[in-house]
């Protein structure tokens, strides 16, 4: 697979690496690795954040994929420490989360991605020197074609066990139909069972920095033949997850999720709020 079908992983994964060149303590995100992974292409992709890095795309970027990240591993490490044993991570592109934490010796981590993709993420890995010696386990999945639950179970995933699905950087590429196949999917988990996806706000509800993001980003997205095509507004997501068996713990912005320090620290960091998380839960059934 080259660069040309991989542009929205390899580009979340610069980010995550220039957070740590570009910005300054306190990190929003320490991913120690992602510049490891990046290879040969590490120094060209880190140094547009280098030479650009308050540009808006650029900066709103890095504000987007640190946040997702910190609130999902932080919400992981409280799931832990009361038993989870079960990651998922949907469209897991260059996440390096399996390779650097400590808390993956903790949990079982099954990363879910297109065989093209995961065949390139491994190659990066081998090459970096990353490969763990156990773990991720990769789910080769289509999600066209394939049920999801079927092949996470082929590969070792315990459906009587609660789980947390991280679902990054994903809904807003997918039709309205293709998100409710993965809702059901998710909402068919063991009770106990957690969901973070993020998803893109209604152009309706950004304000004046978000919507000129969202502009540049969608626009480039296109481009590389990667059109936005899902937004909601909190409302909409939340009756979609209720319609599915999915109930809303809380809805989250960039700018909650790190700490005000960060964001004083941080000129050239911006949240741009044009997307937002959503925690969901799988209920147990009614009595």
């Amino acid at each position: 697979m080259n660069d040309e079908h991989s542009q929205t992983a390899l580009m979340a994964a610069a980010a995550r690496a220039a957070h740590l060149v570009v910005d300054r303590k306190p990190f929003v995100f320490e991913d120690t690795l992602a510049h490891s992974l990046l290879g040969d292409r590490a120094e060209e992709l880190v140094g547009y954040h280098r030479a650009y890095g308050e540009h808006l795309i650029l900066s709103g970027v890095r504000a987007q994929v640190t946040t997702r990240s910190r609130y999902t591993e932080r919400r992981l490490a409280e799931l832990v420490e009361d038993g989870l044993k079960q990651y998922v991570i949907l469209g897991a592109g260059l996440d390096t989360f399996a390779n650097r934490s400590p808390l993956a010796g903790q949990v079982t981590v099954f990363e879910v991605d297109h065989p093209a993709t995961q065949r390139w993420k491994r190659d990066l890995l081998t090459a970096a020197g990353l490969a763990p010696q156990a773990g991720p386990v990769f789910v080769e999945t289509d999600f066209e074609t394939d049920d999801l639950v079927e092949r996470l179970v082929a590969h070792g995933f315990d459906p009587a066990e609660p789980a947390l699905v991280s679902w990054l950087g994903v809904s807003m590429y997918l039709t309205g139909e293709a998100i409710g196949t993965t809702l059901t999917a998710v909402a068919g988990l063991a009770p106990g069972s957690e969901l973070v996806m993020e998803y893109a706000l209604a152009p309706g509800l950004c304000d004046e920095t978000a919507t000129a993001f969202t502009k540049l980003a969608t626009a480039a997205a296109a481009e590389r033949g990667e059109p936005w095509l899902s937004f909601f507004t909190p409302e909409e997501l939340s009756a979609t997850l209720a319609e599915h068996g999915l109930t809303v713990a809380e809805h989250v912005g960039q700018r909650e999720v790190a700490d005000p320090e960060s964001w004083r620290s941080n000129e050239k960091l911006l949240p741009a709020e044009s997307c937002r998380l959503v925690r969901s839960v799988v209920a147990a059934p009614a009595a």
